[in-house]
């Protein structure tokens, strides 16, 4: 995990363009109590539990029994940041996407709706290779909490089902094919509202065990030493699929795989870690 005065000293650094990527918290997603938590601990055990199955089911790694381990791709991109994509910024990273086919590592991609509606042509690609699995990652990567989340706007609790549902027509527009049903909260942020606002979706929200502190970063080797460090048997491992706010994934990615493999270790797409 990366220490908080790192992290601090990556967000400062990056301040002006905070929103161009996820935020990777110090912990493995930031759950954030409801106003009605406390309310729901002090009601009777059978109106609890029914409260409980009202949430979506949150998940954070696999079992620690076999050495398997799911690297995940964040393909972030803000619903207001089509016009800095069409000034030339990239938002996409081909590279990566052709590191992983050549290096032969099933990965999940969660994509926003905004990333898809961009780059139609390779989320089609991405969507159609068997090597790649596709989940929703929002269409505008907004937080879904109302407090500060590495600096995203919110999204209103009645806004957050369809801000989901948009990005899920998003990627049947550009034929995405190979879909799960899972999410990832923008930021990792989420709380029981928000958990509760997702139900309905039958989606399980689909956090992370292993940071590897490639947003904004400009250190490869550290980037890598992160992911190196913080892997275990069932690790999900948080990483970007952006060149603008993530520029050094490729290039770690390079140095990871071999690396883990020598180690006995084998990737799998999330949907094969949970079945697993």
């Amino acid at each position: 995990m990366i220490r908080a005065s790192r992290l601090a000293a990556v967000f400062t650094a990056a301040a002006a363009v905070l929103l161009t990527a996820c935020g990777t918290p110090s912990s493995p997603g930031t759950h954030e109590p409801s106003p009605s938590t406390t309310a729901e601990q002090k009601a009777p055990h059978a109106r609890h539990a029914a409260k409980k199955r009202a949430l979506a089911p949150v998940w954070r790694h696999g079992g620690r029994a076999e050495k398997v381990v799911a690297l995940t791709f964040d393909a972030d991109m803000t619903a207001d940041q089509g016009e800095r994509a069409a000034g030339g910024e990239r938002f996409d990273n081909p590279q990566l996407i052709s590191t992983l086919k050549r290096l032969k590592v099933p990965s999940t991609i969660f994509m926003t709706g905004a990333w898809a509606s961009q780059y139609q042509d390779q989320a089609r690609a991405i969507g159609r290779n068997d090597l790649f699995e596709v989940a929703n990652h929002s269409y505008s990567h907004y937080a879904f909490t109302p407090s500060k989340c590495f600096g995203l706007p919110s999204l209103e609790q009645d806004r957050m089902r369809a801000d989901v549902e948009r990005a899920s027509a998003a990627f049947r527009r550009a034929g995405v094919r190979n879909t799960v049903p899972y999410f990832r909260f923008p930021g990792g942020c989420y709380n029981d509202r928000s958990l509760r606002a997702l139900a309905p979706l039958g989606i399980t929200a689909v956090q992370w065990d292993t940071e590897s502190g490639d947003a904004f970063a400009t250190d490869a080797e550290a980037v890598a030493t992160e992911v190196l460090d913080g892997v275990r048997p069932g690790s999900v491992v948080v990483m970007h699929c952006t060149r603008s706010a993530a520029p050094v994934t490729e290039e770690a990615v390079r140095k990871i795989v071999p690396k883990l493999r020598a180690q006995g270790y084998r990737f799998v797409k999330v949907s094969d870690l949970m079945a697993s």
